[in-house]
């Protein structure tokens, strides 16, 4: 499967989605209400951004975008 090229700010959106769920994830997280919060409107954004209306396959993309924003963020934090 070829890369896709995914919008900067959806690629933005997506880190900060996975910071947010990593953050509620971990031993007693800290204010959780807020962290909820966060996580729903960051997956509001995810799911009606203007991109997956030009994406050949939706799912496929949202899986690719999860495992692109992991990986630069693994190669970041090494």
């Amino acid at each position: 499967m070829d890369a896709i090229d995914f919008p900067d700010d959806l690629m933005q959106t997506q880190a900060a989605w996975t910071a947010t769920y990593d953050a509620l994830a971990a031993s007693r997280p800290r204010d959780t209400t807020a962290l909820r919060r966060r996580l729903l409107l960051l997956s509001v954004r995810l799911w009606w951004h203007p991109y997956w209306q030009t994406a050949p396959s939706v799912p496929a993309a949202r899986s690719e975008l999860r495992q692109l924003v992991r990986a630069c963020g693994a190669v970041r934090a090494a």
